[in-house]
This record gives C-alpha cells, structure tokens and sequence, in this order.
C-alpha cells in the first residue's frame, strides 16, 4: 500500500497516549522531538485497537470508498463479496435479501457472500490436519495474525498453515464464474484485510476491500434504505457451514475439525489479551503442547474494527448463529456438493515471506539508567502495573532506551513527578502571595508617596513661578525644560511673546534669548560641573547677579538670575553688603580685643607674682 492503513490526525490528537500503550506490538511510538505519537507503517499490523480506544477519533484508516466509487463508474462488471459477519453486523435490517438488495442498488453487478470462500478454506484445513506429518500449524485465516507472525515472529513462518484466506478464495471463485476481467469488492469487518489485498494479483486479485462502516456511509450517500427496496438473494455459489465463520470457531465446524479437549487436535485463541501469550507458547513450547492453533485477533470477526462501534459480542454472536440456522434449514446440500467439486481445480496454496521489524536491544547500562529515572528497579519496586502498554518495567525501559517511548508515559513516574511539581507550585504560590501581598503594600505607599511628591512638585511650581528672583533650567544643548515668570520678565517683551506660545519658554534655545558671554556661563558649569556663584553681568542697562549650578553631571543645570536694579533686590543688596562689612569689622575688633585681653591678663600674673614675692620676704625678716 501506497498510503499508510492507519494515521493519526494531529489536529484531533489530545495526546493521551491510550493507542501507544494498547499497541500489541509498539508500531504507534513517541519520540522526544515529537508533539503527538506517530504510526509507523511497516511496524504496523493493521489490528485496528488503537482506533477503539481513540476517544477524539484521531485515528483513522484507509478509505476505500472512492475506488470503490471510480470502479462502480469504470463501466466493468463489479461483484461485491460480503463477509458472513453481515449477519451481526446489520441487526437493524430485518431480511438479509433487504441487504443484498441494498448492495446492488448502490451499483454492483452481482452480490456474493463468501461463506462458500470459507467452505472452500476449510475443506483445505481438513486435508491439511488430517494427514498430520509432524508439523504443528497456525492458521492463516486472520491477515493481523498473519502479519504479527511475519514482522515479530518470522522464525515461525513455516509454521503458517499454507493456505489463502476466505477473500482471496472467493476472488478465485468470482475470477473463474465471471472472467478476468470481472472487478471484486470484498466488503467485510476488517480492515488488515486492506492491506491483504494489494498482496495478491492475477486470479486472486481484491480490487478494493470496504468496511462494514464504510458500506453504510455509502448506503447515506446514495440514500439506499431498507424501506424503499425489494427482496434480492444472493448469486450462487452459496456456502453452507461457512456462515458460521465470524464465530473464532466457526472454521472448524465448517470445516469438521474437532476441538475436544481429549482427541481434538486445535485449539481457537482470539482477542488481543491472548494472542501475543498464545503465539508465544507455541514457539516456546509446540513439541509439549502438540496441537494446531486457529488464532484470530478479535473477539470473532463480528468484533473486527471495521465493524460499527459498540457492538456487543454476544447479541453479535445470537444473531450469527440464527442467521445460519435459518439459511440450513432449506439448504440444497446436495447442489452445494456439485459447487464443491467444481472449484476442486482452484489453487487455495499460498506462501509467506518474512519482514522482520524487531527493534534491536539497547545497551543495559542505558536500561538501567532509565530504570533510576522511573524509579524502578529489581528488588521489588519493579511492579510493572502495566499502564504504559508494556508487560513490565524493564520492556518499558528497553522501548525508552531504544527511543519509541517517553518516561512520561510511566503512569507512577508521571505522578509522582505531577506531585512534587505541586508541591513546588504551592511553595511559589505561598511566596507568590507574599509578594503579591509587599507589593500591594509597596503600590500603596508609592501611591501615597507620588501623592506628596506629586502636591510638593505643585507647590514648589506655585513658588517657583512667584518667586521674584528668576529661575531656569537647561538641558545638556542649552534648551530650556522649565523657568518661571521672573526670568521671562528679565529676558524682556519678546520672551513675553513666545511664553504666550510655549509657556515656560520650554524647549527654547537659550542662545537666542541669552547673549553670549551670559549663555557661555551655563555651557561652562555643563562641561565642567563646576558651579558659578554670584556673577555680576551686565546686559544692555541691566546688572544681573547670576548663580549657575549643575543639578545632573553633564545633563542639566539650574540658573538663578537677580535684577540688582530693582528696588528690593538693591535693598537687600545692600543689607547684605552692609551686613558683610559690619561681620568682617566685628572679626577684626575680636580678634584685637582677644589681643588686648591676652596682654593684660600677662601683666596681671606678673603684678601678681610681685606682690606675692614682697610679702614672702617681709615675713622672713619678722
């Protein structure tokens, strides 16, 4: 096949990995670089279990119902082969000529039922069976089974009973009533038969195989229903015990063989939990168990994917039963007999080649490395709860090491790290909150505090602006970003007139409002960030007494600009200058009053030490 029989749909994958670990044979992996788990074709054998369990339905299969359409239109005849699991399949229609009628009416020549395929089968396995030579087999009526044996089991081959499946049996069938030429639908439960198909050619050759679901959805297409449509039976040749076929034992009923526990040489396997054991012991252990096995994947072919979902096996299994029951009842054993012995001639041997697709083993030190990482281990922690898909552990660990399986598909690994990120998670939420908590009280006291900034910064412009002596600040290209009503006034009626434009004159270049000698003072304290302090400069008729000081290194600086001609200023000027001369004269009258004490404190020790002495001696003499 061209296209792959099973895909997952990325844009409906929740990745759940619930088909990763029902895969019997690990096809669907998940690899470290990939999002959603992938299908890998030539490992698959076309089971169909990962499509039960895919609750978003992401996963899907080939879809034959175009090339069944193309060859409806091609203008060759097409015969439909239905699968005698129609019987449980189709409870809703009450008469199965109401179904083979529904069939034709969708476009198909003849409508056959491959019972008398399986008749055919079984008369092969009888002779098969019967003259035993010591080889032990496998039936081969299951194409998943098949495939299993050859991909993951290709020691076993020669152990596959020769022989071609009902399908390919009744393709033989309708090559040899209709001519080569003659188009064959086989339409049935299972959807590995898609891919059994394209194996065989010439007299054998499927041109298209459609599920029991897809025969619906063209049933609503073409808007065929039970109720509008008339009896029809089936073309000839009929099968007889074939009917019994979508029962796991049914081929040996219809084929005589017995299964009883004393003399009875087979014994029946079906359904995933059984199978890959079953296939095994017969490997392990044939030459002790010595008998056939009839191995089918599913619970019966009436459980095969490709039937509708929620069937249930045993009302299934009622209404095959009741089917064939009611079929035998009329049936013209002696005309089936004749049918027999016409298709005697036909070829029913088939061979098997090997594919092997098992993985190769990965070093064990890598084993066991992935082991510590799950936690796990041989000395009892090993529990192998099977929940990843694999039967323990160490299988698990293999599939890590190999690179088709991820630890987070561990189960117990998956919690017990989920639970210690919670832990962690509630750890930083605690510290979370408390943060949450400082800064909403930080948020609060910013708040409060640009409130205050924000009422000193109104007040300091209310005082800025009243101030009498002029303000202003410049930027490191000498552009104004503030002064007050007290500089515009020095700086004259044209500053007036751009202030009634640009209020605060911000943005203005002082070079142009500033003579030179006045601006260079500001570009001096900017690249030097040494302050000016109390520089007369004279401008026109004015004397300005200029303070420059740089607010932010290089960036900006502030200027304070007093008019000394104008009445308080001069006052205080002059009060300052008068305050200035009285403080140097009182310095000097201290510091010669401090002289003058120092001398006549001197002269007093020493008139002192005079008297002192005199008295001494006068008291000596008396």
């Amino acid at each position: 096949m061209l296209t792959p029989l099973v895909f997952i749909e990325e844009e409906k994958c929740k990745a759940c990995y619930a088909c990763i670990r029902i895969c019997p044979v690990k096809a669907i992996e998940l690899r470290n670089s990939d999002d959603f788990p992938r299908i890998v074709p030539e490992r698959c054998i076309g089971c169909g279990s990962c499509l039960e369990v895919c609750s978003p339905g992401a996963i899907s299969y080939y879809d034959s119902r175009e090339e069944t359409r193309q060859l409806l239109k091609s203008g060759s005849k097409v015969a439909a082969l239905v699968g005698p699991s129609i019987s449980g399949e189709f409870d809703d229609i009450t008469d199965y000529r109401k179904f083979v009628r529904m069939i034709m009416e969708t476009g198909f020549d003849y409508v056959h039922e491959s019972s008398f395929g399986v008749d055919l089968v079984a008369k092969e396995y009888n002779e098969l069976i019967s003259n035993f030579l010591g080889k032990y087999y496998i039936l081969a009526n299951c194409p998943p089974i098949v495939s299993l044996i050859e991909k993951y089991y290709p020691q076993l081959i020669d152990n596959l009973a020769p022989i071609v499946t009902p399908m390919i049996a009744s393709a033989k069938v309708m090559k040899q009533i209709y001519g080569p030429d003659i188009k064959v639908v086989y339409i049935g439960p299972c959807i590995g038969a898609k891919e059994e198909a394209f194996r065989f050619d010439g007299d054998s050759k499927v041109d298209a195989v459609l599920t029991f679901t897809e025969l619906r959805q063209l049933f609503e297409e073409f808007g065929i229903k039970e109720s509008t449509i008339e009896f029809s039976e089936f073309n000839e040749p009929l099968g007889y015990k074939g009917s019994l076929y979508p029962v796991s034992n049914g081929i040996l009923q219809a084929s005589g063989l017995s299964e009883d526990i004393l003399s009875g040489r087979l014994v029946t396997v079906d359904g995933r939990e059984e199978i890959i054991s079953a296939i095994k012991q017969f490997d392990e252990s044939i030459d002790f168990i010595k008998k056939h096995f009839n191995i089918f994947y599913c619970e019966g072919c009436i459980m095969g994917p490709g039937t509708s979902a929620g069937g249930k096996k045993f009302r299934r299994h009622t209404l095959v039963a009741e089917y064939a029951s009611k079929r035998l009842k009329k049936f013209d054993l002696n005309k089936w007999n004749q049918d027999i012995k016409n298709y005697t001639n036909l070829e029913l041997k088939r061979t098997f080649s090997a594919d092997d697709q098992r993985l190769p083993s990965p070093p064990e030190e890598k084993v066991e490395e992935i082991l510590k990482i799950i936690e796990k281990n041989e000395d009892g922690q090993n529990l192998g709860c099977r929940s990843c898909g694999y039967d323990s552990c160490r299988d698990f660990a293999t599939a890590v090491a190999i690179g088709i399986a991820r630890t987070d598909m561990c189960i117990m690994h998956s919690l017990k790290s989920k639970q210690e990120y919670i832990r962690t998670l509630k750890v930083t939420n605690d510290k979370l909150a408390r943060t949450q908590q400082a800064l909403q009280e930080s948020e609060k006291r910013a708040l409060h505090e640009k409130q205050h900034a924000q009422d000193a910064l109104e007040t300091n412009q209310t005082m800025l602006r009243k101030l009498p002596t002029a303000v202003v600040l410049v930027d490191e290209n000498l552009k104004i970003i503030g002064s007050n009503e007290s500089f515009i006034t020095i700086l004259g009626d044209e500053a007036a007139e751009i202030n009634e434009i640009i209020p605060g004159l911000i943005g203005a270049d002082l070079k142009t409002l500033l003579p030179f000698q006045f601006y260079k003072l500001f570009s001096y304290v900017l690249t030097s960030s040494e302050d000016v302090l109390g520089r007369d400069v004279h401008i026109d008729d004015k004397l300005l007494n200029v303070t420059i000081f740089s607010i932010k290194k290089n960036k900006i600086v502030g200027g304070v600009v007093r008019d000394m001609y104008m009445p308080e200023v001069r006052k205080e000027e002059v009060i300052s200058r008068v305050s200035e001369v009285i403080d140097q004269n009182l310095e000097l009258v201290q510091q010669i009053a401090f002289l003058l004490g120092e001398g006549a404190s001197k002269t007093e020790k020493m008139l002192n030490s005079i008297i002192e002495s005199h008295r001494s001696g006068n008291e000596a003499k008396e």
